[in-house]
């Protein structure tokens, strides 16, 4: 099982990128660590416990990276793998598993995963490896986004404007980090909320209008635009 007491230390160590991950795992108190400490480190956590219910949220819902056990019951690990990538799923997929053996780790990677971490292991390390795939996937080995005024900072929590950095905190970035994913697109309330929030997570009143009031505090009332009816965006700057 991954290590609690080191996964906090980690995430207080490192600060983090904040995506939507979709864990499938069968042990509740595996499942149990590695989601609290994701969402610790900002992240949206939608767990399940089986393959059959991995390929249905997959199909159904939008995610940034999937975290994959191999022994799962109803389908296993590799079956699911196999299911999405002849589906023509893109899915960032790092498989977490017990199997260290050698056989297991290439017909993994050879069925399209992009990594493969061997349990028990560092939360500090899964989460490095759940950012370097993803930035992988999307063509982008440098981890800070931009929009050509904003720069954001994952490794840092930092977003720099007009030459000066300010801190944010854990649901702010995870804001901010949705809108600079795709610099100039508006993103209604429910696409920030689903960023920010996981299936059993309660949902603030008005969260995403406090968290973008208090990010213009920060950095200035042309940082996020407001397209009345529409939803939010940032600029797309040359």
């Amino acid at each position: 099982m991954c290590k609690v007491e080191s996964a906090r230390e980690a995430i207080r160590r490192m600060e983090r990128n904040a995506m939507r991950v979709l864990l499938v795992e069968d042990d509740r108190m595996i499942g149990d660590a590695v989601q609290t400490a994701l969402r610790d480190a900002s992240h949206a956590v939608d767990w399940v416990h089986d393959g059959a219910a991995a390929l249905s949220a997959a199909a159904s819902q939008s995610y940034d990276v999937m975290l994959l056990d191999l022994g799962l019951p109803r389908q296993d690990g590799f079956a699911v793998l196999r299911q999405l990538r002849q589906q023509g799923s893109a899915l960032p997929l790092l498989i977490v598993t017990a199997r260290d053996a050698v056989e297991d780790r290439i017909g993994g990677l050879d069925l399209g995963a992009d990594d493969y971490l061997v349990k028990p292991f560092e939360m500090g390390e899964l989460l490095a490896r759940m950012r370097a795939v993803v930035r992988r996937k999307a063509g982008n080995a440098n981890p800070v986004m931009s929009n050509g005024a904003l720069f954001l900072d994952p490794s840092t929590r930092e977003v720099t404007a007009d030459g000066i950095a300010t801190r944010l905190s854990a649901r702010e970035f995870s804001l901010l980090h949705a809108l600079l994913l795709r610099p100039g697109a508006i993103l209604s309330r429910q696409e920030l909320e689903d960023r920010i929030y996981g299936w059993n997570e309660e949902v603030e009143s008005n969260a995403v209008e406090f968290l973008i009031h208090s990010i213009r505090k920060k950095l200035g009332a042309a940082s996020i635009k407001n397209v009345r009816g529409l939803g939010w965006m940032v600029s797309k700057q040359d």
